[in-house]
């Protein structure tokens, strides 16, 4: 793009171009909500705007925005923010970009924790289950944990932007460990589930942009992050309350096996999500 005027169609599909060139997924939305981003509007109404002229400060921030997804950094990062569940939240390379799947974890909490509940969310990242669990919840109180002070930082600006300091606590450390003495009646993790000996699994811009630290699991263990959570259900959850965790592809059936042996835990069992995949992991503390 110069600095000579262009229309908005014109910069639409140059930006297609620039970005379809480059092997990015979904070219025409991407640039779309660039655009949309850039000139503040909705995105449809692009199309009610296509003979408007773009300005060289518009210009000069759509390149920016437009190299980086052509680098293949996920729009969540290059926008700034993301829809989940029936929030909007900020996020950064500090966390995982929050994805429809885990709006399955918010849902089955959402039906299934009692009135009141205390929730623990164990690698809340974002803060994306803890937040929109208390959005729609508004009886029941969350404490949200994560061993990365950076993106607890992350955590407290999308607990602000629904004014839930009050119901969302957010703490420092690795699982259970700053927990000492507490107990909860509902449990909710996304925890990491990949092993790092299969990379494979995960799309090629995930690992280069993503946490790795919210990612990977322990080298050839993908069950490790679930036993490190299910050593500290006895001390921390009341008779009762239940765990919804996630799991994916290569994690599900080592995931379920675990839980399945531990002795604290009954009504184990293995849902699937939308796409037909092995997704959530639920059960009841004995």
């Amino acid at each position: 793009m110069t600095s000579t005027p262009k229309t908005l169609l014109e910069v639409l599909r140059a930006g297609e171009t620039y970005l379809r060139e480059r092997e990015v997924d979904a070219p025409r939305l991407s640039m779309e909500l660039l655009l949309a981003h850039v000139l503040r509007m909705p995105r449809l109404q692009l199309y009610l705007s296509f003979d408007q002229p773009m300005n060289e400060a518009e210009l000069a921030g759509l390149r920016d925005l437009l190299k980086r997804r052509g680098q293949h950094e996920p729009m969540a990062y290059v926008l700034g923010e993301v829809a989940f569940h029936e929030v909007r939240l900020a996020s950064d390379a500090r966390a995982l970009v929050p994805r429809p799947e885990t709006e399955g974890v918010v849902e089955r909490a959402r039906q299934r924790a009692p009135q009141g509940a205390r929730v623990v969310d164990l690698g809340t990242g974002s803060g994306a289950i803890a937040v929109a669990l208390a959005h729609v919840r508004p009886d029941v109180t969350v404490c949200a944990v994560d061993a990365s002070a950076d993106a607890l930082a992350l955590a407290r600006v999308n607990v602000a932007r629904y004014q839930l300091e009050s119901r969302v606590e957010l703490v420092l450390g690795d699982w259970f460990a700053p927990l000492h003495g507490r107990h909860f009646d509902f449990l909710v993790s996304n925890p990491p589930y990949v092993d790092p000996a299969q990379p494979e699994l995960l799309a090629e811009n995930v690992r280069r942009h993503e946490p790795h630290a919210a990612l990977f699991t322990a080298p050839g263990d993908p069950a490790s992050t679930y036993r490190r959570i299910l050593a500290g259900v006895p001390e921390h959850l009341v008779a009762g309350a239940q765990l919804v965790l996630e799991t994916g592809v290569g994690a599900a059936e080592p995931a379920l096996a675990a839980m399945q042996s531990a002795a604290c835990l009954a009504d184990v069992r293995l849902e699937a999500d939308l796409a037909g995949l092995p997704r959530y992991l639920i059960a009841t503390v004995r």
